[in-house]
C-alpha cells in the first residue's frame, strides 16, 4: 500500500510541473461548480464508453486491416507460448520481490480504480481542466477495459500455463479462476492506467519512465505463470486501443477545451516472425 501512495503522490505531482498550468482559463468551465463539473464529466465518460463498444461496427478498411495485422500477428505468438513460458518462468527466482509484488499490485482492481479515482478527484478538486479530463479519460478506459476483460476471460476459459494443460486448452464459459487466462486482466489495466496517463505529458523520458512502469504488471504475469505471452500481449494491445479511441472522442466532440492535437505518439502495429509489436513514434 505504501508504494502506491508514494505513486499516486509522484503522478500528482508530475501533472503540477509538466505542463499542467490552465493556458486558456477563459475557456475553462471554471464558472461551473463541482457538482455539475461531476455530472459533466460522468456524461463524458459514459459516452468515452459507449465510443469505445459501438467504434467497431464503424470501421473502415485501415481499421480492419489492423484488426487482421493484431490477430495474424497473435497467431504468430501464440505458436511460441509455451517456450515463452518456460523462459519467464525460469527467470522468477532472480526477480527481486519488491518488483514483482509492485507488478501484482499494480494491476489490482483495487489499487488501479484507486489511482485512477485520485487523479480525477484530484482535478476535481482543484478545478483543473486537463487533469479533469486526464480523469475522465482514465476512468472511461479502465471501465471499458475491464469489463471487456472480464466477459472475454469467461467466454474463452483458456487455461493458465501453471495448470500444466498446455496452451491450445479452453473450457468455454467457464467460471473457473485457472481457465481466466486470456486476455490478462493485469496487463489491460495497468497498461491502460499508465497509457492514458503518458498521453498528457510532452516529456519522452517522462513517457518512457511510465511505459516501462506499465509494462511491469504484464511482464510480472509472465513470470509468475499466470498467462501465456498471447494473453499479456493482446492485453497491451486492447488497452492501447481503447485508450486511443476515447481520447479520440473526448476531442473530437471538443468536450474539453484543453486538448491538443500536437505532440502525439502514432502507434504502428509491427509483425514478423514469432512477434506482434507496437512501435511509438514520437
Amino acid at each position: 500500500m505504501k508504494y502506491y501512495i508514494i505513486l499516486i503522490t509522484l503522478l500528482l505531482l508530475f501533472f503540477s510541473w509538466d505542463g499542467y498550468s490552465q493556458e486558456n482559463p477563459e475557456k475553462e468551465q471554471h464558472k461551473m461548480t463541482r457538482w455539475q463539473m461531476l455530472k459533466y464529466d460522468g456524461v463524458s465518460a459514459f459516452g468515452g464508453i459507449k465510443h469505445a463498444y459501438t467504434q467497431p461496427f464503424k470501421w473502415k478498411g485501415k481499421d480492419w486491416a489492423t484488426f487482421g495485422g493484431i490477430v495474424a500477428g497473435s497467431a504468430l505468438l501464440y505458436i511460441i507460448d509455451e517456450p515463452a513460458n518456460d523462459f519467464f518462468t525460469d527467470q522468477e527466482d532472480d526477480i527481486p520481490g519488491i518488483v514483482k509484488e509492485a507488478g501484482f499490485r499494480f494491476g489490482k482492481p483495487l489499487v488501479n480504480y484507486g489511482l485512477t479515482t485520485s487523479v480525477y478527484a484530484f482535478g476535481l478538486i482543484t478545478k483543473n481542466e486537463k487533469v479533469r479530463k486526464t480523469g475522465v479519460l482514465l476512468i472511461a478506459s479502465a471501465t471499458a477495459g475491464g469489463i471487456i476483460q472480464t466477459v472475454s476471460k469467461t467466454l474463452a476459459g483458456r487455461a493458465r500455463p501453471h495448470t500444466g494443460k498446455g496452451n491450445d486448452s479452453f473450457k468455454f464459459y467457464s467460471k473457473e479462476a485457472d481457465y481466466h487466462s486470456l486476455p490478462s486482466g493485469h496487463a489491460i489495466l495497468s497498461f491502460t492506467t499508465i497509457y492514458a496517463i503518458s498521453k498528457q505529458f510532452k516529456n519522452p523520458y517522462i513517457k518512457g519512465g511510465l511505459y516501462t512502469i506499465g509494462l511491469l504488471s504484464p511482464i510480472s504475469r509472465l513470470w509468475q505463470g499466470a498467462h501465456w505471452l498471447t494473453d499479456v500481449t493482446l492485453g497491451v494491445v486492447l488497452s492501447v486501443v481503447i485508450v486511443d479511441g476515447i481520447d479520440n472522442y473526448l476531442n473530437k466532440k471538443e468536450r474539453y477545451a484543453h486538448h491538443s492535437k500536437k505532440n502525439k505518439i502514432k502507434w504502428d502495429l509491427s509483425i514478423g516472425a514469432g512477434q506482434l509489436g507496437v512501435i511509438g513514434k514520437f
